[in-house]
Formats: structure tokens, sequence, C-alpha cells
């Protein structure tokens, strides 16, 4: 009973709810047909219950669509055109559009295809019994909106949706990269920075060792140098965890990608790939100037898109930005961005411009190489 229980309770909890909510409109396609006063009636109400029949087995035999969604058009055709009845083919044209609406883009024409066929040949039968039937006065017209378009707006509706849960999915996915990224720069800066000291260390002690037996005299000395590199090792280490605690370029442009999405602003970056592995004490500094840079093209630039390129040279790394906004002034009363990008930049022994352009500003950011800080 436990596990019985336990499948019609799942059976329940993946109920379609939103396929099933449309149904609460047939019963006023029922009532068209009632009291049954002659066999016409019977017919259509016949094909009424074939149609719920194929309605639920769209929803719960998804294998079988291939075979009940053209049976369950054709049902609803037939009240299109014999029945004089747009109403009953709304009922496809919203399920169909939804589970069409993950599919490829060939299924839904398809479907369409033979939708408005449907429509179309019931107008034809409409007007050959009736010239006057399509008439403005009698509001056929307008009777015909919500079919047509029915389709169109649930395949469109259906598509945003799906779009909006593949760009969350995908976002999902570069914050699973990104963490690997910042695994594999830890694990790069530890080797580069300590792995080569505790080699030192380690050969050290085994010449202190050795020196204990040979020449006693020496070991204070050995053991001396090993203090001294372990505590470089130490500062190191802090050095290292500071790092850490500054973002990456990979996450900045992450999060600003964001920001620039829900502001209406494209995103497009030359150079990223390389730029992600560089040091990242730079990646540090350039993504915080770069915050600022964004942030001021977010609030004031009013523009569509930013450009940005990272470049690495035999002198430095450079990082610009370009923006097709309004460009104008870049001074602003009590506005500090532009102060402190430049600050940021000149304490790392680097250099800061901006510009403003007749479509855009302009910031470029660079800081030397290591080896070039004098």
């Amino acid at each position: 009973m436990g596990l019985f229980g336990h499948k019609w309770r799942q059976k329940f909890k993946n109920l379609t709810w939103s396929s099933y909510i449309w149904l609460g409109y047939l019963p006023y396609s029922v009532a068209m047909y009632l009291p049954v006063t002659g066999w016409q009636n019977i017919v259509w109400l016949s094909l009424l219950g074939c149609f719920l029949i194929l309605y639920i087995l769209v929803i719960e035999k998804p294998v079988w669509r291939r075979i009940t969604i053209p049976l369950e058009l054709v049902v609803t055709g037939l009240f299109a055109i014999w029945g004089a009845n747009n109403y009953m083919i709304i009922f496809p044209g919203w399920q169909v559009a939804f589970i069409l609406g993950r599919r490829p883009k060939k299924y839904f024409y398809q479907f369409i295809t033979g939708y408005y066929a449907m429509i179309l040949m019931g107008l034809m039968h409409d007007v050959v019994l009736d010239h006057q039937l399509f008439s403005w006065q009698n509001g056929a017209v307008v009777g015909l909106i919500f079919p047509l378009l029915s389709p169109i707006m649930a395949y469109t509706f259906t598509r945003s949706i799906w779009r909006q849960r593949q760009l969350q999915q995908t976002n999902r996915r570069l914050q699973a990269i990104i963490q690997r990224d910042e695994r594999e720069r830890i694990a790069r800066d530890l080797h580069d920075t300590l792995g080569q000291s505790f080699s030192m260390i380690t050969l050290k002690t085994e010449l202190a060792k050795k020196l204990l037996v040979k020449a006693p005299e020496r070991v204070a000395a050995e053991l001396t140098d090993i203090e001294q590199t372990s505590r470089q090792n130490l500062q190191l280490v802090r050095s290292i965890v500071n790092d850490l605690h500054q973002q990456s370029l990979s996450e900045m442009l992450l999060n600003q990608s964001r920001n620039l999405v829900a502001a209406n602003v494209w995103l497009t970056t030359t150079g990223e790939a390389t730029a992600t592995q560089w040091p990242t004490q730079v990646q540090g500094v350039f993504a915080e100037a770069l915050v600022e840079a964004i942030t001021n093209v977010i609030r004031h630039a009013q523009a569509r898109n930013v450009f940005v390129t990272f470049q690495l040279t035999d002198l430095g790394y450079h990082v610009q930005l370009q923006d097709d906004g309004k460009g104008g002034t870049l001074s602003r009363p009590n506005a500090n961005g532009i102060q402190g990008m430049r600050t940021r930049m000149l304490n790392a022994h680097g250099t800061f411009a901006i510009e403003a352009q007749a479509h855009g500003t302009r910031v470029t950011l660079s800081l030397p190489k290591e080896e070039n800080v004098k």
C-alpha cells in the first residue's frame, strides 16, 4: 500500500496543470449542443468526448503525440469546418503550441499550416452558407482574432520561457567553469610561489642532517637559512590569501554581464580567454577598475553596446573599454568613479586614460609586467 500510494502521489505531483486548466472552458462548448434535440447534437457531443480523450493522451503519453496531435487537430477542425465553431480549435492552438515550443521550428510550422488550413476551410464553408456572415455588424470578424492569434501567442510565450531557462542553465555552467578556473589559478599560484621554496627547504634540511656528522659547526648557518626561507614562505601564503579575495576577470565579467543585460546593454569581449590566465594580482586590479567603468556606462552613457579588449604585449597588460553611448563631458559634480579608477591604476604602477569620442567613451588601462616595474 505504501509503494502504491507513493506512485500515485508522484503521478499527482507531475501532472501538467497548465494544460488541464484550459479544460475549464470545455463546458461552454458542451452547452452549445444541449439539450439534445437530434442526431447532429449526438455527433457533436461524441466528437467532444473524442477530443477530451485525445487532449489527455497528448499530455500523458508523449510517445503517442505523432498520432494524437494530428487527430486532435482534425477533430477540432471538424467543429471549425462543419459546425461554425472556431473555439474548439483554440484548445490545440494553445496546448500543442506550448509543447512544440521546445521542439525544432519545423514541427511548429507543420502544425500551424494544418491549424490555419482548418480555419480557412471553415471560413470558406461558412461564407458559402451565409455571404453576410463576416460583416463587421455581426462581430464574426472580431471573434476570429483570438483563434487566429492563439498558436502564435502560445508558441512565442513558450519560446521565451525556454530561452530564459537555457540562459539560467548556461549561467550555472559558467559559474562551474569559473570555479574550476579559480581552482586551477590557486594551484598555479601555489606551484609558482611555494613549490620551489619548499623544495629548497627540503634540500637544506637534508644537508643539515649530513652536516651534523661531518661539519657540526656549519649546521647553525643552514638552520638560520631554513628559518628565513620559512618566514618568506609565510609571507607568500598571506599574499596568496589576500589575492584570493580579489575578483578574477572571469568572475567580474560574469557578474557585470548580468547587470548589463538588465540595462539592455550588449557586452562583447576580445582576448578574454588569454586574460583569464594573467597573474592573479593583475586580474584583481583590472577587475576593480572595470567594475567602476561598466557601472559608469550603465548609469550615464545611455549605450547599447560595450566592447572590452584584453591584450598582452612585451611591455605589459592592456585593457580597453569602448561604449557606443552619448560620450560628452567626463566630469560630473561629486563623481569619484574616474578618480577611483585612476588611483587604482597608479597605485599598481599602471596607467589610466579616458577620452570622449563622437560616439561613446573609451577607457584605456595598462599595467607593466613584473620585470618591467622599476
